[in-house]
């Protein structure tokens, strides 16, 4: 494997982390310049905005843009964590089935209509039924405008992943005529810090105008705001030493320009990387069935080796999905599978696969500078794979329908939401979870979503992670982080689970 390593070393691989709907600490790095806050804050995103409907959204790279316009019910703060936004505070019943909301009384959408209960129940209504803002909300039985500035969330059964979810970017609020004439995508209508400048060309370039006295214009301090999407590193990294930009999404090909520069540097870990198994029975490649074959493919990559050179070091070498340094992740885990190929062909052996198997798996040009690693490491496991091409689009329309394929997946900060994206709850890449055909599994879901919140619910999240990398239900070569350049007046702050921060996590510098 060194050899075929050695040559793809140079490839850059960032920002292709896929969304479930996406390491150093979030602390910047000291920029050796001082430089005064800027009035206008000049972003360069890897993706152009998906939509402008928050039901069709996915969180992704969007966090910018949609924070731009829109208030959510509730935010995150840095490590992950359920803050106050719209709604001011909550309560969560004895019997975890009614969450109630208190909410603001000052805000107001852009249209000149006021945000209330009614238009809260409104927007929930919205996002219950939306596309992809709906995984939020299964476990929700109706919600009630309780009074004028009260709403109730109903639940069927407890639901720890909702608020986390509503942070996540699955609870930000339209004005309600623009739910009632089916126009969201059309234009953002919104009560946010920032309206949506006539000047913006979508696709290349998006600008933001500051709402004079809204709520939290403390949180929002930049006078005018642009974003613009360059998928090409090099662009952005050149609009940044020109000028143009003061934040990026960056990898660590830029690291040393960012030093010689005196820009702040911020990271985190963002998304897990390797192969995603979804045929655990085996019912469409037999091999997959057997437990054996999954640990053999597990042994048979060297993970750590992996990131030092695809990955350029930006991560942390673990073989589980829990997201590294929060609750669920479990550091003896980290080299469950420490590379050992004659491990792996002897499991082979063992399951009566010594001659390989037959599979396909799908092929985007995002994934192309892990493909020769894949195609030399099958080709000495006797694994006779065959590729189907697409571009990144259809790719992601159709992974998830192939018994395994290549991801760099979102990870959570909330362990409850990483059983739900990664295990339970059905998602683009895992249309048809397996998990409730393995009895074991299935208990210690059950156990671990109803044990009580705090340290018993996380060791029990701890077990259930131990007994999915033992099954080796993925084959996970690292975590990876994502980074981000940002001039010496400007502090970013990363969100695991969030593959671009949203605007309360970019700050003038203290």
């Amino acid at each position: 494997m060194k050899r075929i390593l050695a040559v793809v070393a140079g490839v850059a691989v960032s920002g292709l982390a896929l969304t479930a709907c996406a390491g150093g600490g979030g602390s910047p790095g000291a920029g050796n310049g001082a430089s005064e806050a800027p009035s206008e804050l000049k972003i360069g995103n890897f993706l152009d905005l998906v939509t402008w409907d928050p039901s069709a959204a996915d969180i992704g790279f969007n966090g910018p843009y949609l924070s731009a316009v829109y208030d959510p019910l509730i935010a995150l703060d840095g490590e992950g964590a359920p803050v106050p936004a719209l709604a001011t505070d909550w309560e969560i019943s004895d019997d975890s089935l009614t969450i109630t909301l208190d909410l603001r009384d000052d805000a107001e959408f852009s249209n000149g209509e006021k945000f209330d209960a009614d238009a809260a129940v409104a927007n929930l209504e919205f996002l219950r039924a939306g596309t992809v803002s709906q995984e939020a909300y299964l476990n929700v039985d109706r919600f009630e405008a309780v009074d004028g500035d009260t709403v109730a969330i109903h639940l069927r059964e407890r639901d720890d992943r909702l608020l986390y979810f509503m942070g996540l970017g699955r609870s930000y609020m339209v004005a309600p005529e623009v739910i009632e004439a089916g126009t969201a995508a059309d234009a953002p209508v919104g009560s946010g810090p920032y309206t949506l400048n006539d000047s913006t060309v979508p696709g290349a370039e998006y600008h933001f105008d500051r709402v004079e006295g809204h709520w939290a214009a403390e949180q929002f301090p930049f006078e005018t705001v642009t974003i613009m999407p360059l998928q090409e590193p090099s662009a952005r990294l050149n609009a940044m030493e020109a000028g143009q930009l003061n934040v990026i999404f960056a990898d660590a090909s830029m690291l040393d320009t960012a030093e010689a520069q005196g820009w702040n540097v911020a990271q985190k870990v963002a998304s897990w990387t390797g192969i995603r198994i979804n045929d655990h029975t085996g019912a469409r490649v037999p091999a997959l069935g057997d437990e054996r074959v999954r640990q053999a493919l597990n042994y048979a990559f060297d993970g750590a080796q992996v990131l030092e050179t695809i990955g350029r070091g930006m991560g942390v070498y673990t073989n589980q999905v829990f997201a590294s340094g929060y609750p669920g992740h479990d550091p003896a885990l980290d080299d469950r599978y420490a590379y050992d190929i004659e491990r792996a062909k002897q499991l082979l052996d063992e399951a009566g696969y010594a001659d390989g198997f037959d599979v396909t798996m799908p092929m985007a040009p995002a994934f192309q500078a892990w493909q020769p690693i894949v195609e030399q490491t099958f080709a000495e496991l006797g694994i006779r794979l065959t590729w189907d091409e697409y571009q990144m689009p259809d790719y992601q329309s159709n992974a998830g329908n192939y018994p395994m394929f290549l991801v760099s997946l979102a990870v959570d900060a909330e362990p409850v939401a990483t059983i739900a994206r990664q295990l339970t709850v059905p998602q683009w890449y895992n249309p048809a979870p397996d998990i409730s055909e393995f009895p074991e599994l299935q208990e210690q879901v059950d156990t671990a979503l109803a044990a009580p919140r705090g340290a018993e619910q996380d060791g029990e999240i701890v077990r259930l992670n131990g007994l999915i990398t033992e099954a080796a239900w993925f084959v996970v070569w690292y975590q990876s982080e994502n980074v981000f350049l940002t001039d010496a007046g400007i502090e970013l702050t990363p969100v695991t689970g969030m593959m671009f921060p949203t605007l309360r996590q970019i700050q003038p510098a203290s």
